[in-house]
């Protein structure tokens, strides 16, 4: 395989180039030929070395056991995707780090966005999508599919978060596992260089944090409330959310509150706010509101 060849192996000593300190942003990089899951390697080398823990970052060519929200699997052939896990250490009040998965959700969108020129957008809590080739709709997902999964997850000491990531980049329709899901290529992009790709992501991801980090953890002094609103596909539209108990709460997507949850007003005018830990999924009813 060449350079040129969008499954070719990522080019690991241009990578910790371009990412480890001094001239990048991380502090370690490592590239596994395979791992079951890239969060489970990487919360337990932060529990055995706190060093980790400080903007350590673990890829995987080949995810075998990804685990995405609520123990969901995320597998990817071997040099289709991006699998990866980034730790981080917020330094923001512990209240502030629901914003997390929204906030590296909006980097992912502005790396997919700008390698394929793709209108990709947020699903609240934690996936990216991007439209459908031929906007044909899917009960549940409207005329968008999931192109990456996102879930944080808290490391043993309580002081950083793994924020694992699996974007899916050449799969063709017969690779993908599910009907809603899609990868940049089968979204339409053409071929994309995935060390050019994981660069840049892991770039937006930094700093979109220490935007973040730089108003401990306020999103609204740091403009990032509106950022992700405007990003996130599912305000304003009509949705169908499945509570824990297997009931449903039907209503309009309204906004985000400021601890990033989301705020739905129901049939009867009542709004109800939903946190990410207490819904079993978000899905639309008929199409996704339209904003991009």
């Amino acid at each position: 395989m060449d350079d040129t060849d969008p499954r070719a192996p990522l080019r690991v000593a241009e990578l910790r180039a371009a990412l480890l300190h001094p001239a990048g942003p991380l502090r370690r990089c490592e590239v596994l030929p395979a791992a079951g899951s890239t969060s489970t390697e990487l919360l337990a080398r932060v529990a055995a070395d706190p060093a980790w823990g400080d903007g350590g970052l673990l890829v995987a060519e080949h995810q075998q056991a990804g685990r995405g929200r609520a123990d969901h699997a995320w597998t990817t052939p071997a040099g289709a995707a991006l699998t990866l896990s980034l730790a981080v250490r917020p330094g923001v009040p512990r209240a502030r780090w629901g914003w997390l998965p929204l906030l590296t959700g909006l980097a992912v969108t502005r790396a997919v966005r700008a390698a394929t020129g793709l209108a990709a957008g947020v699903k609240w809590p934690n996936d990216v999508l991007l439209p459908a080739p031929d906007g044909a709709d899917l009960p549940g997902w409207g005329s968008h599919r999931k192109v990456a999964g996102i879930l944080a997850e808290v490391a043993p000491a309580g002081d950083a978060v793994v924020l694992g990531i699996g974007l899916n980049v050449d799969q063709g329709p017969a690779e993908l596992p599910v009907p809603s899901a899609t990868s940049m290529r089968a979204a339409g992009a053409r071929a994309v260089d995935r060390t050019a790709l994981l660069v840049a992501l892991v770039g937006e991801v930094v700093a979109v944090l220490e935007r973040w980090q730089d108003h401990d953890g306020d999103v609204a002094a740091a403009g990032l409330d509106t950022a992700v609103a405007g990003a996130c596909l599912t305000l304003g539209g009509a949705v169908r959310a499945t509570l824990p108990d297997g009931t449903e709460l039907r209503g309009t997507a309204e906004r985000l509150d400021p601890q990033g949850a989301l705020v739905v007003r129901d049939a009867s005018g009542d709004e109800r706010v939903l946190l990410a830990g207490d819904v079993r999924h978000v899905r639309p009813v008929g199409e996704l509101g339209s904003q991009s």
